[in-house]
């Protein structure tokens, strides 16, 4: 479980760097200098005094760096849930394979207990750290100690609750991350609106690009936030759907292929 915990650690971290690296060349090589085309365009017309009508890019609604963090904050956000996603998916393929080969019809004693542990430890390390062959072991090595099916019982519902307790625990920098964006692009718009209120004198002279441009930060920031942080919550919904749906799961799986075959002294 610790090394486990230590090898998710180095890859959210190894996540975030490559997020910083790829969106940060991504807005480099390609949509700051677009943007900045765009707008320069744009300021040179208004100047002339020509009449147009200004084009709103994709380039110049995310070119700021307000957008910038929240694009890297959403990769890192939906790297971390891909990594969660991908155990989920391994343990629910767990589900369809017969880890106890129990024939049907056969009482399971107290004593029978250590037999059937045997199929469990013999899964690969990996796989025993799964929340199946955990729940079923615990149960198993219960029922041996203490002859009780209710013990049984409990000890299976109990591990099926911590277990969704902890799943739901290490979601937590996700919903860090769901909270952070949005916040990131209100300092956008308070950037902005800052801007465009240091620039008021020059739209009493007459010249109002740089209040429109510093006012275009402030709405794109927070348009953008909020649009990710949608992406975000839907993402983490389904992600909780479908461990929620998998520790039910292993709980059913439990009482079906092992629970009802248990006869106590």
């Amino acid at each position: 479980m610790k090394q486990r915990m230590s090898s998710e650690f180095i890859y959210q971290l190894f996540a975030l760097l490559i997020a910083v690296i790829v969106v940060h060349a991504v807005y480099v090589g390609a949509i700051r200098p677009s943007a900045e085309a765009q707008i320069e365009k744009e300021m040179a017309l208004q100047a002339a005094g020509e009449d147009y009508v200004p084009e709103r890019s994709f380039a110049v609604v995310i070119r700021d760096f307000e957008q910038e963090a929240c694009f890297i904050l959403l990769i890192w956000a939906l790297a971390i849930m891909g990594y969660k996603a991908r155990r989920a998916i391994h343990e629910q393929d767990l589900l369809g394979r017969r880890l106890l080969d129990i024939p049907e019809g056969t009482s399971v004693l107290p004593e029978d207990s250590r037999e059937y542990s045997r199929s469990l430890e013999a899964l690969p390390e990996a796989e025993q750290d799964y929340l199946l062959p955990r729940t079923l072991l615990s149960a198993l090595q219960r029922f041996a100690t203490t002859g009780s099916i209710q013990a049984v019982s409990d000890t299976i519902k109990e591990s099926c609750e911590v277990e969704s307790d902890r799943l739901d625990s290490e979601l937590s920098m996700v919903r860090y991350i769901a909270w952070a964006i949005p916040s990131v692009g209100f300092i956008g718009t308070v950037r902005g609106i800052g801007d465009a209120l240091g620039q008021a004198y020059k739209a009493v002279e007459g010249d109002i690009s740089g209040v429109t441009v510093s006012l275009g930060v402030a709405c794109n920031s927070t348009f953008v936030a909020l649009v990710l942080s949608i992406v975000i919550m839907f993402c983490l919904h389904q992600l909780q759907l479908s461990q929620e749906r998998l520790v039910l799961d292993c709980q059913r799986y439990a009482d079906k292929r092992l629970l009802r075959f248990l006869v106590a002294h």
